[in-house]
């Protein structure tokens, strides 16, 4: 049973929240696939792992613990964004945030938060931050972590003015946390 308790599904007009099942899997193999490429198009070598078929947050088993997110078109049913909900540090996290107990950690780790091209500059991805920060329940949790490159000014500049604070750099990765506590 996941730690994940959706208090709100509906993240804007048309858009709901639901979580992943198996079922699921080849659409958000395509979506994140989708993304990677249209991030290497603008020069971008973020998430450049998926198209050599690395993951390094392992999407499936993420499924399988119910962590993966998705954000459906209530008319057509398009899977229109998705994010991960880590509830516990990967390697990758462990590392960057020098998490040395991760069976202690309180912080849910966001990790690709990706919008389908048909929703871009629909405003969908802060509306996922600010959806994951306030209709979301994480037991056991009191904050959200995410980490982009530090040279990645539109990403630094979104999860800023979508409150969270910036933490600090960790290998040329900015590094920030918004508080859940009420």
């Amino acid at each position: 049973m996941t730690a994940i308790e959706i208090r709100e599904k509906q993240v804007q007009e048309g858009i709901e929240a639901v979580p992943a099942s198996q079922e699921d899997q080849d659409q958000v193999r395509d979506l994140l696939l989708d993304t990677a490429r249209w991030l290497q198009s603008t020069g971008s070598t973020q998430w450049s792992n998926l198209l050599k078929g690395e993951d390094s947050h392992d999407t499936p088993a993420a499924i399988r613990r119910e962590e993966v997110i998705l954000f459906r078109d209530q008319i057509s049913g398009e899977l229109a964004g998705m994010v991960i909900l880590q509830q516990q540090p990967s390697d990758w996290d462990r590392r960057l945030w020098k998490v040395e107990h991760p069976e202690e950690d309180t912080a849910v780790y966001l990790h690709r938060l990706a919008v389908n091209r048909n929703y871009a500059r629909s405003g969908l991805g802060r509306n996922i931050l600010k959806w994951a920060q306030s209709h979301v329940h994480y037991t056991g949790k009191d904050r959200l972590r995410l980490d982009c490159g530090h040279t990645n000014e539109k990403l630094n500049h979104l999860y800023q003015s979508c409150g969270f604070m910036f933490m600090g750099e960790e290998d040329d990765f900015s590094l920030y946390e918004y508080s859940l506590k009420s």
